[in-house]
């Protein structure tokens, strides 16, 4: 008789290659099949321009979505090569578009800076598209060929430039997202635009522009369009961050430099602000967690800060040194790397891992700011006066700090006495909901499941950390019955590995005063729990705000829209059924059992998981929503008033 063990054999074993891997796991290529791996599909040509920019070849990118969802990508750079390809026997366009770990980004010889790494870029957005079309020009001629799902679907045709455009060079890219991949295909104006702005921060005299015409005729709106060209670069960067704060000097502290192979360009400039916003980027990729380029630029600042202050008895004889932390209390700074082989940690290059980066940026940071302090010794007293309140401050925060660790590190008792903990005690099972009001905080403690679901309430609305010390901050109770309940600290002591609930799920109101205190407690995280941001703990609920009921059926209903729709369903049965609608303006009007069935059940909820595609665009927003710089609030919110969801 066969066993299972036996019927298993070698022709169960299943080898992908090439494009037919990329299709069969796209999430490995792209980071998933939602809208960002169709975004990624877009960034992949456009970082291939910015290489030819960063070899000296190339000027600009143009980025056109269409009305029918085709992307198209056009450099003025070198174009692809054409000639015939060696190892492959087809041509180098052709190996390029077809064969993964393929390209000009290996040898060294092509490009010295890529922001590529794995070789896997257009292959996969050829890959992953229904059809894509590669058009060059180069020697005089125009090349084009045809490929459907990966694979070409013509051969490689030529044809001579008139004589006006011989001069003309440069790869066009056009493709269509492969719907059977992606399911729906959708793309978000601001987050592709905001990416495509900070390309042309980064790549200082490169053009971006976009245009997006995808949907505007459904909305019977004009089709979108920015164009991205700083010719300051990443000192206009700074500026930016700065614009909703108060900068203590005038213009940033720049330098561009090379050491070696490295090649450093940052600026820095300090504002009265109290958040440190200070971002990274190796080959124009974002290192949200950091790395030896954010190690070089710290230990330059703390150092040429205290040298200089001790010198100018700036700090006093007798008092300690500035801290790293005190130095970076209201500075707003970009450092930006370009290495030819960088060694980022994980296939997302969120933290690069060269070695000699940290001493290189060190170096140029040192000389460049040293230099500034001298030259300007008015800017050099305000930054090192600012730094001095800082520790203060700090010194201050680390009382209520040890207060609150000391409390943590006791047992259960030590919880705030409002909280509700769950008895499951392993974390990955266990989440807290962080809930508005007494009253919807004692129908949530009746209505969840006291195995794994925790409950706190929270009093009114938290501070407004953004315009607070962080001693002001530690000192509010709802603050600190916060930091307690997660128990992972905060700040730069925040330890993933100490957090209590994996799931921190904040559920308010949908009035305009709940928005309000989800501002504020997202602000707060982002401020002081980023890592719970960034590695997906942190959650928002979606209670409804109505129940439409016809006979016996009913329907939780989430927004306006929905409502809509339901009301015509129900008037559309037989012969148009009544019904009522009941409106919900606070949490606590619903019962235990309609709050578990609504917002609580994990097999019938809506949860919307918090992320952040972009740390500095979210810190340019938080700094001008809660800030204290009311002008450009003022602005924002005039452009942005139609398009509002106010609850009257």
């Amino acid at each position: 008789m066969a066993t299972k063990q036996d019927a298993y054999s070698a022709s169960d074993i299943q080898v992908l290659e090439g494009m037919e891997a990329v299709r069969k796991r796209p999430g490995m290529y792209i980071g998933g099949t939602d809208q960002r791996g169709i975004h990624q599909l877009i960034f992949e040509p456009v970082d291939n321009a910015i290489d030819e920019f960063m070899a000296g070849f190339s000027s600009r990118v143009d980025i056109l979505v269409d009305r029918e969802g085709v992307v198209t990508v056009t450099d003025d750079g070198r174009g692809i090569p054409v000639d015939k390809h060696k190892a492959t026997g087809v041509s180098a366009l052709e190996t390029v578009m077809t064969t993964l770990h393929a390209g000009g980004k290996f040898g060294g010889k092509a490009y010295s800076v890529s922001s590529g790494l794995h070789g896997v870029g257009v292959s996969a957005v050829n890959a992953l598209s229904e059809w894509l079309t590669v058009d060059v020009y180069r020697n005089k001629r125009h090349y084009t060929q045809k490929f459907a799902q990966g694979q070409p679907v013509s051969k490689l045709k030529s044809t001579a430039l008139s004589e006006s455009d011989e001069a003309k060079t440069g790869t066009v890219i056009t493709f269509k997202p492969d719907i059977g991949i992606f399911g729906e295909i959708s793309y978000e104006f601001s987050v592709l635009s905001q990416r495509f702005k900070e390309i042309a921060y980064l790549n200082k005299g490169f053009t971006v522009h976009f245009r997006n015409e995808w949907q505007a005729e459904l909305f019977e709106s004009e089709p979108q369009e920015v164009t991205y060209l700083f010719e300051g670069g990443i000192a206009e960067f700074v500026e930016s961050l700065n614009k909703t704060r108060n900068p203590l000097h005038k213009k940033p502290v720049y330098i561009e430099k090379k050491i070696e192979t490295t090649y450093v360009e940052t600026a820095l400039q300090w504002n009265d602000g109290f958040s440190e916003s200070v971002f990274a980027f190796a080959n124009t990729i974002n290192n949200i967690d950091g790395g030896s380029h954010i190690t070089g630029i710290r230990a330059a600042i703390t150092r040429v800060l205290n040298d200089y202050g001790r010198k100018e008895k700036l700090i006093k004889e007798g008092e300690e040194n500035l801290a790293g932390e005190d130095t970076r209390a209201g500075l707003a700074a970009i450092v930006s790397v370009k290495i030819p082989e960088p060694q980022f940690e994980g296939q997302t290059k969120r933290k690069l891992n060269n070695p000699e980066v940290r001493p290189h940026v060190e170096i140029v940071v040192a000389e460049a700011l040293q230099m500034h302090l001298e030259d300007n010794p008015q800017d050099a007293k305000r930054i090192i006066e600012k730094c001095v309140v800082s520790q203060r401050a700090r010194d201050a925060a680390r009382k209520a700090r040890e207060l609150i660790t000391r409390k943590n590190a006791m047992d259960t008792g030590a919880l705030p006495g409002k909280l509700a903990d769950c008895s499951d005690k392993n974390p990955e099972n266990c989440e807290l909901y962080i809930v508005e009001g007494d009253s919807a905080g004692g129908t949530a403690k009746m209505g969840r499941d006291r195995s794994n679901q925790a409950v706190l309430p929270l009093r009114g609305k938290i501070l407004n950390v953004e315009k607070a010390r962080e001693d002001k901050m530690l000192s509010h109770e709802e603050i600190k019955a916060l930091i307690i309940a997660i128990g992972a600290g905060l700040g730069e002591d925040f330890d993933l590995a100490k957090l209590r609930y994996h799931r921190i799920i904040i559920m308010t109101d949908a009035d305009v005063d709940g928005q309000h205190i989800r501002t504020l407690l997202l602000t707060f995280f982002f401020r002081n729990m980023f890592p719970l941001i960034a590695n997906g703990h942190l959650y928002i609920a979606q209670p409804p705000l109505y129940k439409v009921t016809s006979g016996r059926k009913q329907r939780w209903i989430i927004d306006e829209a929905d409502l809509e729709k339901q009301i015509a369903e129900f008037s559309g049965e037989g012969a148009k059924k009544s019904y009522s609608v009941q409106r919900y303006k606070g949490l606590g009007e619903m019962s235990a059992e309609q709050l578990w069935d609504t917002t609580l059940d994990p097999t019938s909820r809506t949860l919307l998981r918090v992320e952040t595609q972009d740390a500095a665009m979210a810190d340019e927003l938080f700094s001008l929503l809660m800030g204290d710089v009311v002008p450009p609030r003022r602005e924002f919110i005039e452009s942005h008033a139609l398009e509002a969801d106010v609850d009257a």
